[in-house]
């Protein structure tokens, strides 16, 4: 039987240099979130759980329809690894690996995803990280039987680098043709920059 593998979606956090709530901001026909939770259902995964914290009712009723879980970080004011923490606590029990994924990069395609799961489904290591141009990026895939209890321990100073730098051996690089896996979209800048490099309509 293969490994279940969950998408965890982290979509907690305040946007303060966005100005307003980017989960909820239109990309094309769907909201950023939804963007991104879309490209994980269709991943072929067991399932996807979505980490919410600021405006949560009006992100969770964003998603409504939607086949994913939502789990309310109520300290997501201490940053992105509260909601790392948040996340793994409220995976289904039979979740042997789990896929990060960031609730602002909406331009992440799924072929991009399916690289990272094809690539953990048929090798050996416990970590996958797509790049490119030799630079890492997102969505990353960790085994929970060999990091849960490592990540769950960890002080959250330097958020999951201990652990997604700290296993070398048992870390896997999957190049991927996508810089967008290395931007997101923390500003108007940046986000109406994603809009006009996709030609589809934004607010």
């Amino acid at each position: 039987m293969s490994e279940q593998i969950y998408g965890l979606v982290l979509a907690a956090g305040m946007a303060r240099r966005m100005g307003s709530t980017k989960q909820l901001l239109p990309f094309g026909d769907r909201t950023i979130l939804q963007t991104v939770v879309d490209t994980l259902s269709g991943a072929g995964l067991a399932g996807v759980v979505v980490v919410l914290g600021h405006d949560a009712d009006a992100v969770r009723e964003s998603l409504r329809g939607r086949p994913v879980l939502c789990c309310v970080n109520d300290a997501y004011r201490e940053g992105m690894f509260s909601s790392v923490l948040c996340g793994l606590r409220h995976l289904p029990g039979d979740a042997d690996a789990v896929l990060m994924a960031l609730g602002d990069q909406p331009q992440i395609e799924l072929r991009v995803v399916q690289a990272v799961v094809q690539a953990y489904r048929e090798g050996d290591r416990g970590i996958v990280i797509p790049i490119s141009g030799g630079k890492r990026g997102h969505p990353v895939l960790i085994n929970l039987s060999r990091y849960r209890g490592e990540i769950l321990n960890l002080s959250g100073d330097e958020g999951l680098k201990p652990v997604m730098r700290g296993h070398p051996h048992d870390t896997l690089e999957v190049p991927v043709d996508d810089e967008g896996i290395l931007r997101d979209l923390d500003t108007l800048k940046d986000y109406r920059a994603e809009i006009k490099r996709r030609g589809i309509n934004g607010a």
